[in-house]
């Protein structure tokens, strides 16, 4: 009998069933976009310094050069 009482209330909340569902996964995607954005920046934020790092070590390996050549 249980059953029979429950099933009638669920048809009943469907509709707002259905867009509470919507709203959550809309909500999901939502942050799930924001964290892959900020994957994307703290990249791009390490390739910029490894850039950097990358090419101020040859510029000071030139210049190292440099001076062992006039030695």
């Amino acid at each position: 009998m249980s059953t029979e009482t429950e099933t009638p209330i669920e048809e009943k909340k469907t509709p707002t069933t259905r867009f509470a569902e919507w709203l959550m996964a809309r909500q999901e995607k939502k942050e799930a976009k924001e964290t892959s954005l900020e994957s994307l920046m703290k990249f791009n934020v390490f390739l910029s310094i490894a850039t950097l790092v990358s090419v101020a070590g040859a510029t000071v390996a030139d210049y190292v050069l440099m001076a062992w050549l006039w030695i």
